[in-house]
């Protein structure tokens, strides 16, 4: 229901929302124009982003590419590194924290580091310089988050979209999500639908669709976030194994989030008995010793049989590294490990299969466009 509060805000961010997107079609018409300058390279590069506001789940899909594609080419990962406290390039090592190469990266460094190169770099042209005089192997670079960064043309690019917030039913900044216009989607080779619930139905797959409306170079996939078990993110100092089938309504679940989009992270964990209480922070939050604190006062504070904290993967990253983490806390505290899967009859092999011609194929620039 639409208030008058409501209404007058969209009059009032409206204006606003047209000078943005008249910046951004500017600067999108000087690259399609040659105004700017985009750089091709020899080594192919799969770009991997969006044109919304918040999470789409962009680091599980590049996890899912290192995964189905590692053992075809030698692969380099590379990333702006956001919220990270150094500058310029720079290498995943042994070595390396959250706070040296950003919390995203080190947790795919942490998964892959025997497969792929991972690095960080707020200049993508440099970052991929680098990055193939670092390791002259590499044949295959995968950039994260670099939809709008297209001072790099790739020969792939993977445009993610919240099945529950389309970019058809969504509006430009700051009156919306949006960082650019949906005709931007045009740009895209692959559009993956991600989030996915279960149980869609067959037309509600076809009006996604339909509204999307690609072009005939165009693929759509849909994918879905599988969610495993719970994994302590202390392990040395757990005593607990956690079976949330088990809990009822005399349990306590604290649910520590600090990612843009919350939303299907918490909807997991209402299936199960327990009672949930969400403790949400912005996207990419360092957490300080007050944070923890007040963490520690909300589970000391729980009357409950059990009571346990889950956190998400990619906090969880963050949190081990803590310095200011309750050491009473470590043996309670656990993430959720997820992985994507393919979904509406579509399965990975032609999804990847797809994928792989494509960064195969010897000038994708014969595709219509």
């Amino acid at each position: 229901m639409t208030t008058n509060k409501d209404r007058i805000l969209f009059y009032l961010l409206k204006p606003f929302s047209w000078l943005y997107g008249g910046v951004t079609l500017l600067r999108n018409l000087f690259f399609d124009w040659g105004w700017l300058p985009s750089r091709k390279y020899d080594v192919p590069v799969v770009s991997v982003g969006n044109i919304t506001v918040g999470g789409t789940g962009k680091t599980p899909h590049v996890e899912y590419l290192i995964e189905n594609l590692s053992s075809y080419y030698n692969i380099g990962v590379l990333s702006r590194g956001y919220k990270r406290k150094t500058k310029g390039f720079v290498l995943a090592s042994s070595h390396s924290t959250p706070e040296t190469i950003g919390d995203e990266p080190y947790q795919v460094y942490h998964k892959f580091k025997k497969r792929v190169r991972v690095a960080v770099c707020e200049n993508r042209r440099k970052g991929i310089e680098e990055l193939l005089a670092t390791d002259p192997d590499i044949n295959l670079i995968l950039l994260d988050d670099a939809f709008q960064h297209r001072y790099v043309t790739p020969k792939v690019n993977i445009l993610l979209m919240d099945f529950n917030r389309p970019v058809y039913q969504d509006n430009l900044l700051p009156l919306g999500r949006l960082r650019e216009s949906k005709r931007s989607v045009a740009r895209a080779d692959f559009v993956v639908v991600t989030k996915v619930p279960e149980n869609v139905s067959p037309l509600q797959f076809r009006m996604v669709s339909k509204y999307l409306d690609l072009l005939a170079y165009q693929q759509l996939y849909f994918s879905q976030i599988n969610y495993d078990y719970p994994v302590p993110v202390f392990p040395e100092e757990s005593k607990y194994n956690v079976d949330l089938d088990h809990f009822t309504r005399q349990d306590a679940v604290i649910l520590l989030t600090g990612i843009a989009n919350p939303r299907s992270f918490v909807r997991y964990f209402k299936r199960y008995q327990c009672r949930v209480k969400v403790c949400h922070y912005p996207d990419h939050h360092f957490y300080s010793r007050r944070d923890l604190d007040e963490l520690q006062k909300k589970f000391d504070g729980l009357n409950a049989a059990r009571k346990i904290i889950v956190t998400t993967e990619k906090d969880a990253v963050r949190l081990a590294n803590n310095p200011y983490f309750p050491q009473h806390l470590k043996p309670f505290i656990f993430y959720i490990p997820i992985e994507i899967k393919m979904v509406q009859g579509i399965d990975e092999s032609d999804f990847i299969g797809a994928l792989r011609q494509a960064i195969d194929k010897t000038d994708l620039g014969e595709i219509s466009r």
